[in-house]
């Protein structure tokens, strides 16, 4: 386990890559609304308050009428246009996650706004089953197909945004029915989701989003642990790859610690800490066969799923429950249990 002190300096390596315009960007030097928020998460555990809002201000900057944001953003030019689902949902995460930590509620309502356009723009992309296709296009087209991992992301946004709603006294009721319509989707359709299954993220994120809980979370965990984890080092990326990445194999003890596996979240959570750099960034992974960091660069979202998982294990913030309070999906009679995929 890493103190507290160690946790602030990783949520500073984050604030050490922020741009001047707020952006928190790839080391690369792409934007993401998605990652950018998780960024922003890990800097409101830290208490870094102004970081946060330069981060919330370019969310309100660049996001788009329809609601969403452009898939990538370089110096804040976008260079790709389509608007996934899964970036504008998650803003949802990240301004309830600062509401819980703060308690400012005045600064909720400011970004009440934004929040109600993007869930508000993913909703409007669910189809009649219940998934929540990927992105409109340049062109504003559907996409044909959803992900699962996505799916299981804005599951936990749409459950936020209920929940930020009732606080700010605005009911949402739309976007609860469409949690509860996309959370049967991830527990008994999987037909309903694009074949990502060689990636980690397909086999935990139904659990880490909320959608599967209970036993039927730990047997799916149970199903392709031996397939993902490998001891001492954390989880592979990819089935296929001798590849651990930090990022997933914090993601994964966050869902361990909803389930309460807390034995097992602590033990991951330490065997990744060969990532860690000694300025608190950490390494996006290591390729174990070559024994090579690869890539070879320490990432501002791999620092962030450190420092949300050590607020989860730590209880450092009253945000630490944010993956683990999730409420529950409403249960309907008749539903197969969930069947995990790959």
């Amino acid at each position: 386990m890493i103190s507290s002190g160690q946790v602030l300096q990783t949520a500073q390596s984050i604030a050490d890559i922020q741009e001047d315009d707020g952006g928190v960007p790839w080391p690369e030097g792409h934007v993401d609304a998605w990652n950018h928020v998780e960024c922003l998460m890990a800097m409101s555990v830290a208490g870094l308050t102004g970081n946060v809002e330069r981060g919330y201000a370019w969310l309100e900057r660049h996001q788009r009428e329809d609601g969403s944001w452009p898939m990538k953003l370089v110096r804040g030019e976008p260079t790709e246009l389509g608007g996934e689902s899964n970036h504008a949902a998650y803003v949802a995460v990240g301004v309830w996650h600062d509401l819980l930590i703060t308690g400012e509620l005045d600064t909720a309502r400011e970004r009440w706004p934004m929040v109600k356009r993007a869930l508000d723009y993913v909703v409007d992309l669910q189809t009649p089953r219940g998934e929540i296709v990927w992105e409109r296009d340049a062109h504003g087209r559907a996409a044909g197909y959803a992900l699962l991992t996505g799916c299981s992301s804005i599951h936990h946004a749409l459950r936020s945004g209920v929940l930020l709603a009732d606080r700010l006294d605005d009911p949402q009721p739309h976007w609860e029915l469409a949690a509860d319509r996309l959370a049967n989707a991830l527990q008994n359709l999987p037909d309903a989701f694009a074949d990502k299954s060689r990636f980690s993220m397909d086999w935990y994120y139904p659990v880490l989003g909320g959608a599967v809980r209970g036993d039927q979370g730990l047997e799916l965990l149970d199903k392709e642990w031996d397939t993902f984890v490998v001891e001492g080092l954390g989880i592979r990326c990819v089935s296929d790859q001798p590849w651990v990445t930090g990022a997933e194999t914090c993601e994964l003890v966050l869902a361990l610690d909803a389930l309460g596996d807390r034995r097992r979240a602590e033990r991951l959570f330490a065997d990744m800490q060969h990532l860690r750099h000694e300025d608190g960034s950490y390494w996006t992974g290591w390729q174990f066969a070559n024994r090579k960091h690869f890539p070879h660069e320490r990432s501002g979202y791999t620092a962030a799923a450190v420092v949300l998982a050590a607020d989860a294990l730590l209880g450092l913030t009253p945000g630490a429950a944010l993956f683990r309070d999730i409420p529950s999906p409403v249960r309907q009679a008749g539903l197969t249990p969930p069947r995990p995929r790959g």
